[in-house]
């Protein structure tokens, strides 16, 4: 117990998202685990409750959600003889959406919806104004690419590219390719995109980091207002994290929630990550 505290104490002081497992009802009550993004410690019981509790807690984890999870004594999936209450501390992912246009507003306002944590970012402080983004929780005037080199970027964080002009773009997507960021969309049409291609090419970008860039950015819905294309790229966001196509649920057949080829098949998991972008927060 003491080494769980102690490492839970310092995921915390680092500001790292950990989740504590504990066993609530049921043989080994008061069993402590602490799971991480690429580890976990303790036990609830035993070898199979531990993998489900660890396979569940990760997908909570992923968006900060807390909750009670069932099981049977052995992990059992639909059972109800185990409870175990999972709490996470993490920070909310980030957002940061570059260019400070009409989508951009209407991009860091579901961006917010969602439960991340947004930055717009614009060097032309006339455009990047708290009027034109009061849901955005930071407002940086700065050339986008300079200010990314030193934003905190991790796997969740996603990274929007609205400035719909080479000046801004190029750089800024250059930089972005450069980080861990589990999703990298940039506006504009195909004849703009084949064109940013073509200069990131000539900046030594490869065909395999040019792959991470979703371009034209959202879902094809037929979106044409700032909101609808807002929704279109949350859309493909959900997606993209989730691992599914985005395709109709009415031509899918099957259980609505089931996980996407090559996902983890834990109800449990998949259920934290559909619920987890509304329920991001800050630990306390």
């Amino acid at each position: 117990m003491g080494e769980i505290l102690s490492r839970w104490h310092e995921s915390l002081a680092e500001g790292s998202p950990v989740a504590m497992a504990t066993l609530v009802e049921g043989p080994s009550v008061g069993g402590k685990m602490l799971v991480m993004p690429e580890e976990h410690a303790g036990t609830v019981g035993n070898e199979d409750l531990d993998r489900a509790v660890v396979e569940a807690a990760r997908g909570m984890l992923e968006g900060g959600r807390t909750g009670m999870r069932r099981y049977g004594p052995r992990g059992q999936r639909r059972m109800e003889d185990v409870a175990v209450f999972i709490q996470s501390f993490a920070p909310p992912a980030r957002m940061y959406v570059f260019g400070a246009i009409d989508f951009a507003s209407a991009v860091a306002k579901i961006g917010k919806f969602m439960g991340y944590r947004v930055t717009v970012c614009d060097a032309r402080a006339v455009f990047a104004t708290r009027e034109r983004f009061p849901s955005a929780d930071e407002i940086v005037i700065a050339w986008p690419d300079e200010f990314l080199k030193t934003a905190e970027v991790d796997a969740r964080s996603v990274i929007c590219v609205l400035t719909h002009d080479p000046k801004f773009d190029v750089p800024v997507l250059k930089a972005a390719l450069q980080t861990p960021a589990g999703y990298i969309g940039a506006m504009g049409s195909r004849r703009t995109h084949n064109n940013r291609t073509a200069r990131l090419k000539e900046e030594g970008v490869t065909d395999g980091e040019l792959s991470r860039i979703s371009s034209p950015i959202g879902l094809d819905i037929g979106s044409r207002t700032p909101e609808e294309t807002a929704v279109a790229i949350a859309a493909e966001i959900i997606a993209f994290r989730t691992g599914h196509d985005g395709g109709r649920l009415a031509e899918r057949s099957g259980p609505i929630h089931a996980p996407a080829p090559d996902m983890a098949d834990s109800p449990d998991a998949k259920d934290a990550q559909r619920d987890a972008a509304g329920a991001a927060r800050d630990y306390r």
